[in-house]
């Protein structure tokens, strides 16, 4: 009897259960149709989905169009703008023609020229060596990376610069220098020293290092194309110990989702470079804050000018940098040319890769860095510590490997000391005693290459 009524409980209690779930699940049901007939979890789904896209599209647009008002660095102040449209149309000097441009590694998006503009090129009626053209181009939005701010007359009032005139190029389908954007690829060709050299007022830049007119302009003019010095007004170091400029090769902006330090040195991430580039370096309208530059042994410059804690009303730059970073972090490395490598060798280079050159152990795939703090010091790599010192914490990072071959130009390494990857090899063969044999060597190369 006892057995009996447990039985009996045991079924009442599961077919209360079985009526709980089916009231939640009607219940549940009518708030979802309320709710235009998604569950909460859906329309979050779909939320989030909306959410992803707008902050592509804003980022992509930040990215490529945005100066973050340093018109009033590179126009107002540098008056870089007289320069470009030269004494013919109210500026100074020659005047900077498309030629003149596309020589200092300024490129042109051909997506933003009309169909007649492009004809009229096509047909060599339009005169590329005319001042003229660069200002129709300015006005097309055509010139990656720069924009023109117009007067009401038509003449230009001032210029300035997004994150795309380094960090974007063009992959030259119409012409040298002129194609689709490929944002995220590093702009090997930009002579950013001879652009700024070409500013007709220096003296904000010469007051703030110390140094006179001739001084300057030989620091600029000995970055080279595809060089920028990031912390040169932060610690007013022109030039390496040896000599040679103390510039670093502008990096690429793919392939950097899951990465945790972004640069060479790696003193902050993606979105810590973003705040920090568009305030100390594009001279954005915006705030910015590093304590550890407030050092005066280490970063004097930016003790002088306060660099290291920038305030701005209105901020331009810190409500943008959320989109800005996603559509960087979307951006994927390219997949090399097909017969740019060896497939076979490739193959067998991913061996020795994971083996015997024991790259792996830092270069982790599909990474191709470590996952978490991948930073090293200078001696575990066999390197000379100047540019790490330059940052706060004095170390190199491990570079992503992937999409190699787009940022081939200028060489490996932070200042490019090695002009191809036989070299970079022979580095690592060497510092770590690796003992890899001519064919391993070049194996190990055609993977590389293949990345």
């Amino acid at each position: 009897m006892i057995r009996k009524a447990l039985d009996r409980l045991a079924i009442l209690a599961g077919a209360a259960l079985l009526l709980y779930l089916a009231v939640v699940i009607v219940n549940g049901t009518l708030a979802a149709v309320s709710q235009g007939g998604k569950t909460p979890g859906a329309a979050a789904d779909v939320r989030n989905l909306k959410t992803n896209r707008a902050l592509f599209l804003r980022g992509r647009r930040i990215f490529r169009s945005d100066t973050f008002g340093d018109q009033a660095w590179w126009g107002e102040t540098l008056q870089l703008h007289k320069a470009i449209e030269g004494s013919k149309f109210g500026g100074v000097g020659p005047g900077v023609s498309p030629k003149t441009a596309l020589a200092l590694g300024l490129k042109v998006d051909a997506a933003a020229l009309p169909k007649k503009v492009v004809a009229a090129i096509k047909a060599g009626k339009v005169n590329l060596d005319d001042p003229a053209t660069t200002l129709t181009l300015l006005k097309l939005n055509a010139v990656v990376g720069v924009k023109g701010f117009f007067k009401s007359s038509g003449s230009l009032r001032s210029v300035g610069l997004s994150c795309a005139v380094c960090h974007s190029t063009v992959d030259d389908s119409f012409a040298k220098g002129i194609g689709k954007r490929l944002d995220g690829w590093p702009n090997r060709d930009l002579n950013v020293g001879a652009i700024v050299a070409a500013a007709p007022n220096h003296k904000p830049l010469t007051d703030l290092l110390g140094v006179d007119e001739n001084t300057l302009v030989k620091v600029l003019t000995s970055w080279g194309p595809g060089f920028y010095n990031a912390e040169l007004n932060q610690d007013g170091k022109a030039f390496q110990p040896n000599g040679k400029p103390a510039g670093t090769l502008i990096p690429p902006a793919f392939g950097l989702a899951g990465v945790n330090l972004a640069t060479f040195t790696g003193f902050g991430s993606v979105t810590y470079w973003n705040a920090y580039v568009a305030v100390t370096q594009m001279h954005g309208l915006g705030n910015f804050y590093d304590p550890r530059l407030n050092d005066p042994s280490k970063f004097p410059l930016a003790v002088k000018t306060g660099s290291w804690n920038v305030r701005h009303q209105p901020d331009l730059v810190t409500s943008k940098l959320a989109a800005l970073h996603y559509y960087q972090l979307s951006l994927a490395a390219p997949k090399p040319p097909k017969r740019s490598f060896d497939p076979a060798a490739a193959a067998r280079g991913k061996a020795i890769f994971d083996g015997k050159g024991r790259c792996s152990s830092c270069h982790m795939p599909p990474l191709f860095t470590e996952p978490g703090f991948n930073m090293h010091k200078p001696s575990e790599i066999c390197v000379d510590a100047f540019q790490a010192d330059r940052s706060p914490d004095g170390m190199y990072r491990t570079t992503p490997l992937k999409g190699l071959f787009a940022h081939a130009k200028g060489g490996y390494f932070h200042d490019g000391r090695f002009p191809n990857l036989e070299a970079v090899v022979d580095h690592y063969n060497s510092c770590f005693g690796l003992g890899l044999l001519p064919s391993e060597k070049a194996d190990l190369v055609q993977y590389l290459k293949s990345l």
